[in-house]
């Protein structure tokens, strides 16, 4: 079996929000309404990224304080600089071992992470760690399983076509466990209560092939880095294989659409 991780990039900010960052900024206040926190909370942001989650706080949950923390120092970097509010701060960390006091937060959130984790039930335990009895610990992941998001989807089915050893590598593989009762039991298991899961949904709308493709190039993420390690000979057929598959508006734009988990439960 491949190393499934091995093309799982996450340093350069530019590139990945050229990839998905777009899109999860798309998401983020989804996410942050339907959580309809109350204000005055001190967040803790896991796998915070580029900020997309942090910026969304700031404009829905009326924080007190966020701690945004990812293991990148690339997208932290483009974090510090997009973000620049006094009560945001970030930090380097693993959501394994978070850099933080035990009961030092009201609230965590994590946006499109907890899936790339290795030991997701120890870092579930660490943002259960981190919040005050009664807190919220809240996370949405891409539902991968559905096919989503469709851009996705669209390229692994192509991928795989062409190369079958691809298939371990494709997210709807690697992360069966992303659904309703998956995602439940995992959040069951790290001991919260009063557990929702709703799905939320985003679209993505792309203008061109180019602006569809060009993000796959760039190694930021599993499938840009599957993509950046073919042959040029390879990823010319995966490129042409992609076109022939879209559907095409009248306008040539490429309307798709992406559909994510959010789960929320209160630690006792």
């Amino acid at each position: 079996m491949p190393d499934q991780t091995r093309h799982d990039a996450w340093q350069a900010g530019e590139n990945y929000d050229r990839y998905m960052g777009r899109w999860s900024r798309e998401l983020a206040p989804l996410f942050v309404d339907w959580l309809n926190p109350l204000p005055g909370f001190e967040w803790l942001d896991v796998g915070c990224g580029t900020g997309a989650l942090t910026e969304a706080l700031l404009g829905g949950a009326v924080p007190v304080s966020i701690i945004g923390i990812d293991p990148s120092e690339g997208l932290l970097a483009l974090a510090r600089e997009r973000i620049t509010n006094w009560r945001v701060s970030f930090r380097q960390g693993s959501a394994e071992a978070l850099p933080v006091e035990t009961a030092s937060c009201d609230a965590v959130g994590s946006g499109l992470m907890l899936n790339f984790v290795p030991d997701r039930g120890k870092a579930l335990a660490e943002m259960r760690r981190a919040v005050r009895p009664g807190g919220l610990v809240s996370f949405y992941v891409w539902d991968y399983p559905g096919g989503a998001p469709q851009f996705v989807h669209a390229f692994w089915t192509a991928a795989t076509a062409l190369d079958p050893q691809a298939t371990d590598l494709a997210v709807d593989r690697r992360f069966p466990f992303c659904t309703p009762e998956g995602l439940t039991e995992l959040a069951a298991a790290a001991g919260l209560i009063d557990i929702a899961c709703e799905p939320i949904s985003v679209p993505t709308l792309f203008r061109s092939f180019d602006d569809f493709w060009q993000p796959f190039t760039l190694g930021t993420g599993p499938a840009p880095g599957y993509c950046a390690n073919l042959s040029l000979a390879a990823r010319e057929l995966l490129r042409q294989r992609l076109r022939e598959s879209l559907c095409f508006a009248s306008d040539g734009t490429i309307p798709l659409e992406a559909r994510a988990w959010a789960v929320q439960g209160i630690s006792p």
